[in-house]
């Protein structure tokens, strides 16, 4: 069974996606972005997006297996330090941060997750 979750962000009609997909034992969280000038506030922000989503299909940081940072300048991932570790806590994911450009120059950071689904039974 599949289970898809919209958060109602610009780009899922606009390109054609969803925010998360839950399949397969996983919740497949798509890249996403921010709201706000700084990477830090736009960090928080995709954040707090994220958590939602993953909320709706009954999983938390906690369950996060893999994360991907997407960011323009990499050296603007360190002030993402301290809010990133506090978020995943004692449950820090695989995570890998590649330098590239993002849909619209405005963003600083895209985020995207994969955590464990909770098991139906």
């Amino acid at each position: 069974m599949i289970k898809r979750i919209s958060s109602g962000g610009e780009f899922e009609k606009k390109v054609g996606y969803c925010r998360a997909v839950v399949a397969g034992g996983f919740v497949h969280v798509a890249g996403t972005v921010g709201q706000g000038e700084t990477v830090l506030e736009q960090c928080q922000s995709a954040l707090g997006v994220i958590e939602k989503a993953l909320a709706e299909a009954g999983a938390s940081f906690a369950d996060v297996v893999r994360v991907n940072y997407f960011l323009p300048d990499r050296h603007e991932f360190e002030p993402c330090f301290d809010l990133l570790a506090e978020t995943f806590g004692e449950n820090p994911p695989a995570a890998t941060m590649i330098e590239c450009n993002l849909i619209d120059p405005k963003f600083r950071i895209e985020i995207e997750v994969t955590a464990l689904a909770p098991s139906e039974g």
